[in-house]
């Protein structure tokens, strides 16, 4: 007779400690944060800007490039404004936002003003090229005019970019 190996099963302690739920830490840039309100009051400034110098000309109704510079930066300047206020409330509030529709609205959002405020630039830009070097009718037209509002709307969309990157990795990495 030959005995065999034996197995005893060992019984698993009793699970008397909780696990700890662990929250991702938030980094600024993300909803909620100062990083954010920077980056949205930013945006609202630049686009303000914008639209002031290129409002103030008096020729700009009749190329439609700079009238969609117009339309899309003042979409930009009300998608950030409310926005910006949103970020100051979670922060008098301590509170960000975690709710991944609210983070799924803030990704779409940012999204299409980013993607529209950077059309109207490069558009402009092309027009603003256009006038002052292919036409050379600088003189004529306000081209330091035109070209300030284009590099305020490329502006407003640099600071866009990041607030759409850190939102939608925020909503990404849930």
């Amino acid at each position: 007779m030959m005995s065999g190996p034996a197995v005893h099963p060992v019984e698993a302690p009793p699970m008397t400690m909780a696990v700890p739920m662990v929250r991702m830490k938030d980094f600024q840039g993300m909803p909620g944060t100062l990083g954010s309100l920077f980056l949205r009051l930013c945006q609202f400034v630049f686009a303000v800007i914008s639209i002031c110098v290129m409002v103030t000309t008096s020729d700009f109704p009749s190329v439609t490039a700079f009238s969609y510079l117009v339309a899309a930066v003042g979409l930009q300047i009300i998608w950030s404004l409310g926005l910006a206020i949103a970020d100051i409330y979670a922060i008098l509030v301590k509170r960000s936002y975690r709710n991944a529709a609210i983070v799924s609205l803030f990704v779409i959002g940012d999204g299409i003003t980013s993607t529209l405020t950077f059309a109207a630039a490069c558009a402009s830009a092309g027009i603003t090229v256009l006038i002052s070097n292919d036409l050379e009718k600088c003189k004529v037209n306000h081209c330091t005019r035109f070209m300030s509002a284009t590099a305020m709307a490329f502006l407003s969309w640099f600071a866009a970019s990041p607030s759409f990157f850190m939102n939608f990795w925020s909503l990404a990495s849930r």
